[in-house]
């Protein structure tokens, strides 16, 4: 049967939600040298519309950029409630947010923070989960 978390090749899934684009292209870039099939989105809600309708590659790890994004509290409960592991970046006043601390994430990392150290928690996150590429 087909894994609806890793695509054809057995490359698990990562979605990477970042409105810049540079950011979202290196770090995706890393990912998928690493082996991950990796996906870019640029806005939070088109992501939790794919991750909620059905689509044949659900992702394992989130990796959301919170810095440029308008997210809602409804939003983060969507996300925090998909069941998808879930990597927050975001700077000091990102991550005060209240609906930060309500909900359980994968990972928070805060910035300043290199795509190395994401991409470490990414695999850290899916060697947990037993799901890192071969």
């Amino acid at each position: 049967m087909f894994d609806l978390t890793e695509d054809p090749e057995g490359q698990p899934v990562v979605w990477i939600v970042d409105p810049e684009q540079w950011p979202r292209a290196n770090l995706r870039a890393e990912l998928i040298e690493r082996g991950y099939d990796a996906v870019g989105h640029v806005d939070l809600a088109p992501a939790l519309a794919a991750l909620t309708g059905v689509r044949p590659r659900r992702p394992r790890v989130i990796v959301l950029e919170l810095r440029g994004q308008s997210i809602t509290a409804s939003q983060m409960k969507q996300l925090a409630s998909s069941g998808v592991a879930v990597v927050m970046i975001g700077g000091a006043v990102e991550l005060r947010e209240p609906w930060i601390g309500g909900c359980s994430w994968g990972s928070i990392l805060k910035r300043p923070v290199t795509l190395g150290e994401v991409a470490d928690t990414v695999d850290r996150i899916m060697a947990a989960q037993g799901s890192s590429p071969q």
